[in-house]
């Protein structure tokens, strides 16, 4: 993969300016549609969704003060674990953008929800609706893009730190919630210098996801383990907290790489923002997605976010929305001869690490690896690990030479 603008062949070279902004055109018709079919059929959903959740927890919790027992450990940490999916992904995520505010309910509200993580809600609405669902996919813009930690696009180049970047993706997976929190704080940035640690704003934003944080730790690794007490469940109730925890960041964390990670999905130039469109818009949402393919619970358990594509193109239409609106979708992108990603969780999970290990190496160092090579393979990497900046530049500069020469080659 490498940025849109630099393919030597264009996925979207076909379309002339009319055409693009009349897929914007097109998509605005889609929009406003279900816009205007909102009613009371979708409130109903929400409130139904967040009472189902909120009793599914209460009865996981109850269950939890036996845990001492393994079939109640078991059944309560799994009952827990889904809760805090749907509480993040469908209830969560969604209203915080914005889905539900046409019911001027001042409980399920983007302006009033705090939601079951480390990030608290007005840090997390910033960075992500306001800069991710601006910028999407533009490298260097969009921090969602490799959470800022991971290189991902064969145009960064290469350093030997990138080596370690599975590793460092499976960690951020785990405790993704903390990543999110550290992300939505700019934290890197912010920590890099004296001034920008000392700046009022971001102590103060500090201060709100520690205490956060504080918040969240409490209630699931003191209060209710505490609650468990008498019944000799304290410790098993922990271990149940924590594992659902876990459950909750490893699921968001796959389903996020899903939509914007496999291989296939492009991204973009900081440049070729400049005086973007209102087509031009929708066209980078279309090919910076990817959907998961599933039944009703897939979808569900995602939030919706099996349905990216329709997420970005539309993230303020309420996301039991999403399944209707993804054939019209569809349509556009066929009549415009666009490709539209969707594949198995499964297969999108394997491409998205797929990507991430690919781009842990050089550029082409994968691909170019076989059994018979492997031992010169490493050693090339070996000088590039160890070589420094001058080396590296040498020997991409010989690859870049070989893979021409294997190109003429084959196309004579």
């Amino acid at each position: 993969m490498t940025v849109l603008q630099k393919k030597p062949v264009s996925p979207v070279g076909h379309l002339s300016p009319e055409e693009i902004e009349q897929i914007g055109v097109e998509l605005d018709a889609i929009r406003q549609e279900f816009l205007d079919a909102r009613g009371e059929s979708d409130a109903a959903y929400i409130r139904k969704v967040i009472d189902f959740q909120r009793k599914l927890e209460l009865g996981s919790r109850a269950v939890l003060l036996a845990s001492v027992f393994p079939p109640a450990w078991i059944v309560g940490t799994a009952g827990l674990g889904i809760a805090k999916i749907i509480e993040n992904m469908e209830i969560g995520h969604n209203i915080m953008h914005g889905q539900w505010d046409w019911m001027r309910d001042p409980k399920i509200h983007s302006t009033t929800w705090e939601w079951d993580n480390a990030s608290p809600s007005e840090q997390w609405k910033h960075s992500h609706n306001e800069l991710h669902h601006t910028y999407t996919n533009v490298v260097g813009k969009d921090n969602d893009l490799g959470y800022g930690i991971m290189r991902v696009d064969e145009d960064q180049r290469w350093i030997p730190m990138y080596l370690a970047q599975p590793v460092w993706n499976f960690i951020n997976a785990c405790f993704f919630e903390y990543g999110i929190a550290a992300y939505d704080l700019e934290l890197g940035k912010n920590l890099a210098s004296e001034k920008r640690r000392k700046n009022p704003e971001f102590q103060a934003q500090y201060k709100v996801t520690l205490q956060k944080i504080r918040n969240q730790a409490t209630k699931d690794y003191v209060v209710h383990p505490l609650l468990s007490l008498p019944t000799g469940s304290f410790l098993p109730t922990i271990a149940a907290n924590f594992t659902a925890n876990l459950m909750r960041n490893l699921w968001t964390h796959s389903v996020i790489m899903c939509g914007h990670f496999p291989e296939g999905v492009e991204t973009f130039e900081k440049a070729s923002i400049e005086g973007e469109t209102r087509g031009d818009w929708y066209l980078r949402q279309m090919l910076g997605s990817a959907n998961i393919s599933g039944g009703k619970t897939m979808h569900f358990m995602t939030g919706n976010l099996s349905h990216q594509i329709e997420h970005h193109l539309f993230p303020d239409l309420p996301s039991n929305r999403y399944s209707e609106i993804a054939p019209k979708v569809k349509d556009v992108f066929q009549r415009y001869g666009l490709s539209y990603h969707e594949a198995s969780l499964p297969k999108q999970v394997y491409s998205a690490w797929h990507k991430v290990v690919r781009l842990s190496l050089p550029n082409g160092w994968l691909a170019d690896t076989t059994p018979a090579n492997a031992p010169k393979q490493l050693a090339k990497l070996w000088k590039m690990t160890t070589g420094g900046p001058k080396v590296r530049r040498a020997i991409e500069a010989r690859s870049k030479q070989e893979a021409r020469r294997r190109e003429a080659t084959a196309a004579a």
